[in-house]
């Protein structure tokens, strides 16, 4: 899902004239996991900014070098295929075939080659080990309960070698939050525009869940319009919350620095109340 930081923007498609009106389809129940190209327009300009922090994190925080890396929950594969075209050799793991196959023909146009494995990622363990592995944008949520994240993470730790470290970003909510939120932005790429619509249509505090709506408009080249919306459920952190599942690991990893969304390697965020886009740099032990 989207970070709530730094929203895409492009300009506006110009108008058409009133002699050539915009041809529509309309498909309101598709969801947006099913349609990779416009999943990946909505990050494709944090690509840099990321690959830039990898590289000196792999630098700075990992003992000895980083080559075999992976990514669980890899999505449309921006991060993967920006790791190959570095060198990396990539594991990427998801467990949507359309994401895959979308990420398969990536590579091959682009000439670049990574291990793709259609899996779960709270069980999935890489051998022989990896270096470093990463998972950002709020991908972790996604394992709605305690018994699921600490078998993640567990399965991370068990993939990397001692020494090697694993980037772990996700949003944490303060108890102070305010529970309505919407979120607009738009993004453009190879002729399409999106205009992409988060909202959060349910929140419940005590059980640790929200409910995101995801609305998409995508108007293509040829002036075809598609629209899209997908509901799904994230898990909460605060950031109390999301300290104390990582200690509850602490046995395997240990936090050797702390950031958030802005991937500016020198600004390190303390742990504290404060902290709501948290970018985690654990070792292992």
């Amino acid at each position: 899902m989207p970070s709530s930081t730094r929203a895409v923007t492009q300009s506006p498609p110009k108008r058409k004239s009133a002699s050539t009106p915009r041809k529509q389809s309309a498909s309101a129940t598709i969801d947006w996991y099913d349609r990779p190209q416009y999943f990946d327009m909505v990050f494709r300009d944090e690509t840099t900014a990321e690959m830039a922090f990898f590289d000196e994190a792999y630098q700075r925080y990992a003992t000895g070098t980083v080559s075999r890396v992976y990514e669980p929950g890899c999505g449309s594969g921006r991060l993967v295929a920006a790791s190959a075209a570095r060198g990396y050799d990539v594991i990427g793991l998801d467990n949507n075939d359309a994401m895959l196959a979308y990420l398969r023909r990536r590579l091959q146009r682009r000439k670049l080659s990574a291990n793709l494995i259609n899996g779960d990622m709270t069980t999935h363990v890489c051998s022989p080990q990896i270096d470093a592995a990463f998972c950002t944008f709020n991908t972790f949520r996604h394992m709605l309960d305690e018994d699921s994240a600490v078998s993640h993470l567990q399965s991370v730790a068990d993939s990397l070698r001692p020494g090697g470290i694993y980037i772990l970003g996700f949003h944490c909510i303060p108890m102070d939050a305010d529970p309505d939120c919407t979120e607009r932005w738009k993004a453009a790429h190879g002729g399409t525009q999106i205009s992409v619509t988060l909202k959060v249509i349910d929140f419940q505090r005590r059980k640790r869940r929200e409910t995101l709506r995801v609305s998409i408009k995508a108007t293509k080249r040829n002036g075809v319009v598609e629209r899209l919306r997908s509901e799904f459920p994230l898990r909460i952190y605060t950031p109390k919350q999301a300290f104390d599942l990582l200690a509850s690991v602490d046995d395997v990893f240990e936090i050797v620095s702390v950031h958030d969304f802005d991937y500016e390697i020198d600004e390190h965020r303390e742990m504290d109340n404060d902290l709501t886009d948290a970018l985690f740099v654990l070792r292992k032990r």
